[in-house]
Order: C-alpha cells, then sequence, then structure tokens
C-alpha cells in the first residue's frame, strides 16, 4: 500500500502530494500493450469466496498489529479482527467494509473513529513470481484508500520489497495506480504509473500482476499501465526474487487519504476472487508456512 511511510519528514510528505498529483516517479513509465496468464502457468492458488461467513482462516489472516500505536501515513482506521461488520464473505464475494464508529471497549483501540479490516496471508501463502489476479470493486468517497498489494516477508520494509498491485484514493475518482518499492525508491521515491477507470466504483474490474525475474507489469482488465524491469544490480533495487505475501485493505485518511467525508461511509471494496497462477518449475511454486 504506497506508501509504507514510517519516518516521514514534512519535506518527504510534500513529495507524496506532488508524486500522486501526476508527476514524479509515476509520469515516466512507458506502457506495455497487453497482460494476461502466460500458457505455460497453472492455477496454484485461490480464493473464490463461495463459503458464507468469515474469511477462509486457512488463507487469510487479520493486521491488527498497530491499533494502540496507530498506523503508518497517519492513517484513521481501527482494524477489526473476525467482526463482520467490516469483512465477511457474502454472496460469492469477500466484503471489507469501512465505517465511521468507535470502538473504545477493544484493548487495543488507539482512539480511533473508524473501523475497518486488513486481510493477509502471511505466514499462511507466500509466493516469488506468479501471475496474480483480484476481481474488485472498489471503495469509494472521499478520504478512503483500498488497496490490493504485496509485501516481501524477508528483510523488513522497504528492503523485503513492496508490490502494489491497486491503490484508489477517494479524492481522485477513478485514478488506480501501481507502484513498486526498494530500498533504493521507496515512499514518494516509489516508481509507478497510473490509469484512469470510469466505473471503479460501480463495477468490478480485474487488477493483475505478472512478476517473473526478469520483470513485474502491472494492468486492469488485461491491458497493462506499469513495467518494472530487473536491472540486474542487485536487491538494492530487485529483492523480487524472495516471497512476498497479499493484502487486501481499506484505509482511512492520513497523507494520501486526506479529509474524510463522513457521509461517505460505510464504504465496501468487494473482491468476487484472488487467483495466483505459476510455472510449472519449482522455482515459482508458492512457498507456504506452516
Amino acid at each position: 500500500m504506497t506508501p509504507v511511510v514510517r519516518h516521514a519528514s514534512l519535506a518527504a510528505l510534500a513529495a507524496l502530494a506532488v508524486l500522486f498529483a501526476g508527476r514524479g516517479a509515476h509520469a515516466q513509465a512507458a506502457a506495455p500493450a497487453a497482460l494476461s496468464v502466460p500458457g505455460d502457468y497453472t492455477l496454484v492458488w485461490a480464493d473464490e469466496f463461495n463459503e458464507p461467513g468469515a474469511p477462509d482462516a486457512a488463507k487469510w489472516s487479520y493486521d491488527t498489529e498497530r491499533n494502540k500505536a496507530g498506523w503508518h501515513n497517519h492513517e484513521l482506521q481501527y482494524y477489526s479482527q473476525g467482526r463482520a461488520e467490516n469483512a465477511e464473505v457474502r454472496d460469492g464475494k469477500l466484503v471489507i467494509t469501512a465505517r465511521k464508529e468507535t470502538l473504545s471497549s477493544a484493548a487495543d483501540w488507539g482512539r480511533q473513529r473508524y473501523t475497518s479490516a486488513r486481510l493477509l496471508t502471511r505466514g499462511k501463502a507466500e509466493w516469488t513470481y506468479g501471475f496474480f489476479e483480484i476481481r474488485a470493486k472498489l471503495a469509494c468517497g472521499k478520504g478512503t484508500w483500498p488497496a490490493i498489494w504485496m509485501l516481501g516477508s524477508q528483510g523488513g520494509w522497504p528492503a523485503g520489497g513492496e508490490l502494489d498491485i491497486l491503490e484508489h484514493i477517494g479524492h481522485q475518482p477513478g485514478r488506480v495506480f501501481s507502484t513498486v518499492h526498494t530500498a533504493a525508491g521507496s515512499g514518494a521515491s516509489g516508481t509507478g504509473a497510473a490509469t484512469q477507470l470510469a466505473d471503479v466504483c460501480g463495477s468490478f474490474h480485474d487488477y493483475q500482476m505478472l512478476w517473473t525475474r526478469q520483470s513485474i507489469r502491472f494492468g486492469v482488465d488485461g491491458v497493462a499501465h506499469f513495467e518494472y524491469t530487473n536491472p540486474g544490480t542487485g536487491p538494492a533495487r530487485w529483492p523480487f526474487d524472495a516471497p512476498q505475501f497479499l493484502i487486501l485493505n481499506i484505509a482511512i485518511g492520513g497523507d494520501l487519504g486526506g479529509r474524510v467525508d463522513d457521509a461517505a461511509l460505510p464504504a465496501r471494496m468487494e473482491v468476487d476472487h484472488v487467483r495466483v497462477y505459476q510455472a510449472g518449475y519449482p522455482q515459482e511454486r508458492p512457498q507456504a508456512r506452516p
């Protein structure tokens, strides 16, 4: 979720505003023409969200570790755990809902006035390379910040790398963007690109990423809008030969989310499916931890 700012200066935050206004690294990427599952790839992991109720605990856990201290980027949400009001499967979809409410009775409450959920596959499924497709309809409204992204499970941030498949800021309706973060370029110095869609809130789209040893390509509905190429200079710019785990969440407010329109809440991100395809050789099999 671009960026994971842990120690941001005022200058860095100002740079973020420039970056996501359409300049900086996001304006420099060339756009490849197409994006699809390679013919020699097979489906190795998926969640079709066919079982109503709580998200499948064998595949997903909840990230709540910074509720008390406060989340990165000055975000305003409290991430709940096992709470249907914020994350449940219904009608064949995972529904993540951000709400204006205060859970002051929770032991880890950090004085947040909003709730949401952040689901992740960390410790359950992690992958090195592959084609990733997440079909989703996004949360919208000023102050919302839905994201579909991945983090390296080794080396910490940003050394372990971050792959933002999809982010959307409610203050910029329809503008979806993808970003790569490494030790050599993270936060405001991340590298990525954006594309404009007319109906991200009203319709489902396939948000996709093809990650190989040579490059990482991002796109929507089979059309790529950004490619990051392995420069061959080592892990500072290419930490992407190691496992990453998947994250789905809606953040509220913060340095990129901006001022919140409470009337826009509750806001929902609906996920129809998550699918991961990989080539048949061992290096691209999913790496799952016990």
